[in-house]
């Protein structure tokens, strides 16, 4: 790899390190009745935001609590990102293409399976319901949408990428770039 690119390589993994002190990820639900909105923050290791108030709406329709300690990912998930950040630093030092597509895969990989991951852990809350809620209706499933906006009974539920979630696919995308420009200067010189 050029040395620029190699620059933009650790730049782009050291922007992920990010990860660990702003949160990724935000679930927002507005309705008339929280006009300052309810919220959820999640980060590499925790769930922060109006938790105990959502847990209380979501006991009405059924939905089980969303308690922090019953998700394995934020015991695993700060290790594998510690890995990925390392992979991509090394692949900066090294400075093989090699290295940095297998960087840019396993950034691939990731976020294939953490969004697989989120789906499902969304579905799961939205859709296993308790059949003696006090609040049933027929057909309705209460799953956000993985990303954007979707109506829920009387709220908006949101899911958007947080601050942190932006740098880190930035970061991925300068990654990507690189790889297909240190690909194409290969090319030309074959």
């Amino acid at each position: 790899m050029q040395v620029r690119s190699r620059i933009i390589v650790a730049i782009s993994a050291a922007l992920m390190i990010s990860a660990y002190f702003l949160p990724l990820w935000q679930i927002i639900l507005e309705a008339p009745q929280y006009p300052e909105g309810l919220g959820m923050k999640i980060w590499l290791n925790n769930i922060t935001g109006n938790i105990d108030q959502i847990n209380g709406l979501n006991h009405y329709i059924g939905m089980k609590h969303i308690i922090v300690d019953d998700f394995v990912e934020f015991k695993v998930l700060p290790y594998v990102f510690a890995f990925i950040i390392a992979v991509g630093l090394f692949a900066a030092y090294d400075g093989r293409l090699t290295w940095l597509k297998i960087w840019f895969g396993l950034l691939v990989v990731f976020a294939v399976v953490g969004l697989t991951d989120f789906y499902l852990w969304e579905y799961d809350y939205g859709h296993n319901l308790d059949p003696m809620a006090a609040i049933k209706v027929p057909g309705m499933n209460y799953q956000p949408p993985l990303i954007g906006y979707k109506q829920l009974l009387n709220f908006l539920a949101g899911s958007l990428p947080d601050i942190g979630g932006v740098i880190v696919v930035a970061a991925a995308l300068m990654a990507g770039g690189v790889m297909v420009h240190e690909m194409r200067l290969k090319n030309k010189k074959i």
